[in-house]
């Protein structure tokens, strides 16, 4: 008899380097972008200001600060982000979208939303999708004051 939990991570851990495979392939294809380079533009976006310290984009990726520097390393070569000094603290900077920036990841996000639509297509129902992203929700909120 299999552990269900156990079953659930790997089933999890499997889908998860599909569709990484999958969107970083098609992501790449239509707009030179990888799925994390993606997912850092959109957390501009979504941000005050469309900046970000290094550090709270580490957070958000889930990867480490010095992966982020190497990330907009080449996204700033093609100027769709910049580099912003803080004017208080001369150690800290901020990663910026640019307007070019902003650009591709409109187009990337509708890119990205299509792909995602069709993860779905033919599957599973409305109902049933927002079920599940509801489940992953609580399941990566990672407070316990939200699991109750």
């Amino acid at each position: 008899m299999t552990n269900p939990s156990f079953s659930a991570v790997l089933n999890l851990l499997g889908t998860h380097a599909r569709l990484d495979e999958r969107f970083d392939h098609s992501l790449g294809v239509l707009h030179g972008l990888s799925l994390k380079e993606t997912l850092l533009l959109m957390h501009l976006e979504r941000s005050p200001g469309t900046r970000l310290s290094r550090v709270d984009l580490s957070k958000r990726l889930h990867v480490s600060p010095s992966t982020v520097t190497r990330m907009c390393a080449p996204l700033e070569k093609r100027l769709v982000v910049s580099r912003e000094p803080d004017a208080r603290d001369a150690r800290l900077a901020y990663v910026v979208l640019t307007k070019a920036g902003q650009q591709l990841i409109t187009n990337a996000r509708a890119t990205l939303e299509g792909l995602s639509a069709d993860v779905f297509r033919d599957r599973w129902t409305k109902p049933e999708i927002a079920s599940l992203a509801d489940l992953l929700g609580r399941l990566t909120a990672g407070q316990p004051s939200e699991l109750a």
